[in-house]
C-alpha cells in the first residue's frame, strides 16, 4: 500500500510526473522525510524557511515534491502552493501529543480548500522510532479520519530519521 498504490490508481501510464505537496506544522519532519525519498545525506536540516523542491523518480513515476514550512506565519501562503497538486502529504510529529489538536485544525482547513477538492491524501506518522510515540491506528483515530468520504487516503506509519516507513516508496539504492 502507500503512495505508490496511490500512484499507480493516479496516473494509468508510468513515466509521468506526479506533483505532491509535503504539508504539516513545523518540525514534522517534513523536510526529513524529502532527504529520506531523495536518498540524501539527514545530518544537516535546518527549518524550513520557505519551500524545498525535489524531483526523485520512483518506480516510473517522477515525483516533484514540494516541502513547504511549517511555521504558523508561513501556513497562510500554503495555499498558493495548491493549484496542480496530485498528492496531498500531510506529515504529523506522531509524538508530540500538546499539537495534536493543532495539526487536527490545520489538517481540517486543507480538507475543506477547493483546490484541493479529492486529492488524495497520505498522511506520514512520522517519528515512530520514538518512544512516546502515538501509534498510527491511534492518530487516525484522533484526527477522525474515519469520517472523510471525498477522497482516498492512508495513513502510514514512519521514522524520517530511521526511514522505516518510507523506504518502500521510492525504491533507494542500497
Amino acid at each position: 500500500m502507500g503512495l505508490l498504490s496511490i500512484l499507480r490508481r493516479l496516473k494509468q501510464t508510468p513515466e509521468q510526473e506526479v506533483r505532491l505537496l509535503l504539508l504539516g506544522l513545523d518540525n514534522a519532519g517534513k523536510t526529513t522525510l524529502l532527504k529520506q525519498l531523495a536518498a540524501e545525506d539527514i545530518s544537516h536540516i535546518t527549518p524550513t524557511q520557505g519551500f524545498n523542491i525535489k524531483s526523485v523518480q520512483s518506480s516510473g513515476f517522477k515525483l516533484n515534491v514540494w516541502d513547504i514550512g511549517g511555521q504558523r506565519k508561513i501556513r497562510p501562503y500554503w495555499r498558493n502552493y495548491f493549484e496542480n497538486t496530485d498528492v496531498l502529504i500531510y506529515v504529523i510529529d506522531s509524538s508530540d501529543r500538546k499539537r495534536f489538536e493543532e495539526t487536527s485544525l490545520e489538517l481540517a482547513e486543507l480538507l475543506e480548500e477547493e483546490k484541493l477538492a479529492a486529492v488524495p491524501l497520505l498522511i506520514f506518522a512520522n517519528k515512530q522510532d520514538l518512544m512516546t510515540a502515538t501509534p498510527a491506528s491511534e492518530l487516525a483515530e484522533s484526527l477522525n479520519l474515519h469520517t472523510i468520504r471525498d477522497r482516498m487516503w492512508q495513513v502510514q506509519a514512519c521514522s524520517g530519521v530511521t526511514a522505516e516507513g518510507v523506504q518502500h516508496i521510492c525504491h533507494r539504492p542500497h
